[in-house]
């Protein structure tokens, strides 16, 4: 199916073409002309999968064929977890609207950068505003826009926007919009928090499940090495020294690791960076342009880099720290493998973590072998660690066991390891 048979305007046709995209993908093809009939839409598909373009084309012909408001008036508003799908998704709106006749205008705006621009930039209003839940409050607690007028709301990443605590906001935001209005839904996964949302917002939605075919998944290549906690850097520094990566995203639990992880490779000759949340958004900027233009080889990132980023050839995405949710894993080494390229993503299992990364390898319905690194195996050996009770492993759940623990032998062996580890260990 061409993109010419979803009802789309000549205008837009053109812009599409002008972009050189040959054909719809899945989501596309069957969102965007549910979308176009006015129809309130409710999409999960993969990362990857084509999301953003398939609600931002419906709500530019919406825009088109209505005209720009004079003076501009707020009608599309589209929400996001993060600062940096904020600026992607500005960019990707902007590159089709530069394409029409009666341009409407687009705004982005975010935290971690001064409002005063924002609010200039607003001023003589907008047609597109894409923001993060707490900037978009707080303009508009400046009067620097209003929601009144809103005909569209986009949530893009509906999970993360749950997930990421911005319910509150969330509901603040709704409260702002007129009772009237089209909602467009999206997210790679469709959790219960999502099912409620869903439920309590939207009228008559079309629901939309795109499960791709095997020969569609993303070509990664899963792997878990055992170590334990304090070696994990030393076999990060082996693992970027002997594979030929040019770029690896490492994901990390807290900023704090961010930055410490990031020092010792540094320390090693290795050019990397941190990336969290509390960075001033100059320098989140400037690390991811390092980072996609391979001046950088190596991002220590927090989860705030899980969602959305696209990172054209991305070699590898190493989970220092495992995920706190499988969901979570999913997108994260969704951040490798992208458009039709191969990856590899590799998990750091210690003893303490065992449990959950089989509580992950059930989720997805996949197993991933642990391998063991010449010089770095666990002062336990794996084969004696606490396993899951739901472990087929195990065989049959009984009631009230959790799963086996490590001995106390066990115990004494791995704390004796510890203390004599070699020095320069970590976390």
């Amino acid at each position: 199916m061409a993109f010419s048979s979803l009802g789309l305007s000549p205008a837009l046709l053109a812009a599409v073409n002008a972009r050189a995209f040959a054909l719809p993908s899945p989501i596309q093809t069957l969102a965007i002309p549910a979308a176009l009939l006015g129809r309130d839409v409710i999409a999960c598909a993969q990362t990857g999968s084509g999301k953003t373009i398939a609600y931002v084309l419906p709500v530019l012909q919406q825009l088109v064929l209505s005209a720009p408001a004079q003076p501009r008036r707020l009608r599309a508003l589209i929400l996001v977890p993060t600062r940096e799908l904020a600026a992607q998704v500005g960019e990707e709106v902007r590159g089709f609207a530069v394409q029409l006749e009666l341009c409407p205008k687009v705004v982005t705006v975010f935290g971690g950068v001064s409002i005063n621009v924002q609010m200039m930039e607003l001023r003589g209003g907008a047609d597109i505003v894409v923001a993060t839940p707490g900037r978009l409050l707080d303009l508009v607690d400046h009067n620097a826009l209003s929601l009144s007028e809103v005909t569209t709301l986009v949530l893009d990443e509906a999970d993360r926007l749950i997930d990421l605590g911005f319910a509150e906001e969330l509901g603040r935001v709704l409260a702002l919009l007129p009772s009237q209005r089209q909602h467009l839904l999206f997210s790679a996964t469709f959790p219960p928090s999502v099912q409620a949302l869903a439920a309590r917002l939207l009228r008559d939605p079309v629901r939309i499940d795109v499960v791709p075919p095997p020969e569609a998944l993303p070509d990664i290549e899963q792997r878990a090495i055992a170590v334990d906690p304090d070696r994990r850097t030393q076999l990060l520094c082996r693992l970027i020294q002997e594979n030929p990566w040019s770029r690896v995203l490492v994901f990390v639990a807290t900023k704090h690791a961010s930055e410490k992880v990031a020092g010792k490779l540094r320390k090693a000759r290795i050019d990397a960076e941190p990336f969290h949340g509390e960075l001033s958004q100059g320098k989140r900027t400037q690390v991811l342009a390092d980072f996609k233009a391979s001046r950088l080889k190596v991002v220590l990132a927090t989860d705030v880099a899980a969602r959305g980023l696209d990172i054209a050839e991305l070699s590898a995405v190493v989970n220092y720290d495992l995920p706190r949710s499988p969901v979570d894993y999913t997108h994260r080494i969704g951040r490798t493998g992208r458009a039709g390229l191969s990856g590899v993503a590799i998990s750091f299992v210690t003893p303490e973590g065992a449990s959950h990364f089989r509580l992950i390898e059930k989720r997805q319905h996949r197993r991933v072998p642990l391998e063991l690194v010449a010089g770095f195996e666990p002062v336990v050996p794996p084969e004696h660690w606490a396993r899951r009770a739901d472990d087929p492993e195990d065989g049959p759940r009984t009631g009230g066991v959790k799963g086996r623990r490590m001995s106390k032998k066990d115990k004494l062996r791995l704390a004796a390891g510890q203390a004599t580890s070699p020095p320069g260990g970590d976390l």
